[in-house]
């Protein structure tokens, strides 16, 4: 997928996922107010039904003058003549409750030319109740005077909070459903396009690979062809020997691709066996000594590990050893200083490979293990492979419940250590 297709994708997305929240979010702040809009309303109601139970009351039960300051209560005399705080109080928590809101509230009788408070549960909120919009008049009980009925919600948004908790729950929810979608797909879609641009380069690389051995083996099978290199026992085992050997290496090349094919289907049986792996090691170091050598470098072995039996499967043990010494080789100069060693800690056993190698930046040491990662990729050849020999030797190891740990310095070389239980 090009470049300028994802990054539309992107943009029409984040639109599409804004606009979505922006929904939710007014969806929201409308129930919001539905809900406080039918909160007052309730509240209004049930303060007029409590005036109204005090209008049509047969028996009027005035507010007990010893309650009171003499000069307040004969100041207030008219509404207090025909008003109990006790009924008043009753009636509110009855109503109040038959609303589903008997539960923090306040409440208070209030003279409206002053806004002076003759009764009620009113202190440290006589500036909320005086502003509130929950009110009635009192008028039909004491017509010289206007007094009010006000109550006050002291957790209202609590309270309008606790009648929709499902509402702003599921919207959430279904919020964050929306955005971890849209991430993962995102996230997905980079991933992709990146697996894409290696696998390119693998076929690059692959490509590459083939051709060389490839044309090398029709050069000198041409040659040998010719009247004149027959008649040289010499030349003929020469060029025998080029074909002998690119023919090896295309072999390998094709080994190492089916590699890929099958750690893609998981179709790696292990066959477990406990093995000398010292004896593993010996081996894979003497075939790769010659190659070694050849660059005029030079590769050893230091085994200090005393218990060096191990539950392996035999052919990937090999092959993870053998892919640790390529990589050693390739990466390193033009003469490389190689050197395999084993020791025991702590019930088990490490077995290291230790490179004078070009070393790896630490931003790459995460993505070296994974599928066709290489540090060139492209039509760059000076580095040879397929990008997936760490990433076989890291699928491999942890079934057979080993650890691959990587240390690396630029420009300093690289130790590949395996951690084996013993």
């Amino acid at each position: 997928m090009k470049r300028k297709v994802i990054l539309l994708i992107i943009i029409l997305t984040s639109i599409s996922l804004i606009a979505a929240i922006a929904t939710q979010l007014l969806w929201v702040r409308d129930v919001w107010k539905l809900k406080e809009d039918q909160l007052n309303n309730s509240t209004k109601i049930a303060l007029k039904t409590v005036v109204n139970q005090l209008l049509t009351s047969e028996n009027i039960y005035p507010a007990d003058e010893g309650s009171f300051d003499p000069d307040f209560y004969n100041e207030h005399i008219e509404i207090l003549s025909v008003i109990n705080p006790l009924m008043l109080d009753s009636l509110l928590q009855e109503e109040m409750g038959c609303m589903k809101l008997n539960k923090d509230y306040v409440y208070g009788v209030i003279r409206k030319a002053d806004s002076v408070f003759v009764m009620g549960p009113y202190q440290n909120f006589e500036q909320n109740l005086s502003h509130s919009q929950n009110w009635v008049s009192l008028t039909c009980l004491c017509q010289s005077e206007s007094y009010l009925l006000a109550a006050y919600f002291t957790h209202k948004q609590s309270l309008i909070f606790s009648q929709m908790a499902i509402l702003p729950v599921m919207s959430g929810l279904f919020l964050l459903i929306l955005i971890f979608s849209f991430f993962f797909t995102i996230s997905f879609m980079l991933r992709q396009k990146k697996v894409s641009e290696l696998k390119t380069d693998f076929v690059n690389n692959m490509t590459h690979e083939f051709k060389t051995p490839i044309a090398t083996i029709s050069v000198s099978s041409e040659i040998l062809s010719k009247g004149v290199v027959a008649e040289s026992p010499e030349k003929v085992k020469k060029y025998a020997k080029i074909i002998f050997d690119e023919n090896t290496r295309l072999k390998n090349q094709v080994e190492r691709v089916l590699q890929i094919a099958i750690l893609d289907r998981e179709e790696y049986n292990l066959k477990l066996e406990r093995l000398d792996i010292h004896q593993i090691i010996e081996d894979v170091v003497r075939n790769f000594k010659v190659q070694i050598e050849e660059r005029n470098g030079n590769i050893s072995i230091d085994t200090k590990a005393k218990h060096h039996f191990l539950l392996v499967d035999k052919v990937h043990f090999t092959n993870i050893i053998n892919n640790l010494l390529d990589n050693a080789n390739k990466f390193s100069p033009k003469y490389p200083e190689i050197k395999v060693s084993t020791r025991n800690i702590d019930g088990k056993i490490e077995i290291s490979v230790h490179d004078n190698g070009i070393g790896i930046r630490k931003e790459n040491l995460r993505e070296i293990v994974k599928k066709f990662h290489r540090l060139q990729t492209g039509n760059l050849h000076d580095t040879k492979g397929f990008g997936i020999g760490l990433f076989y030797v890291k699928t491999i190891v942890e079934p057979m419940g080993g650890t691959l740990l990587i240390n690396s310095e630029l420009n300093k070389g690289s130790t590949f250590s395996l951690l084996f239980p013993v």
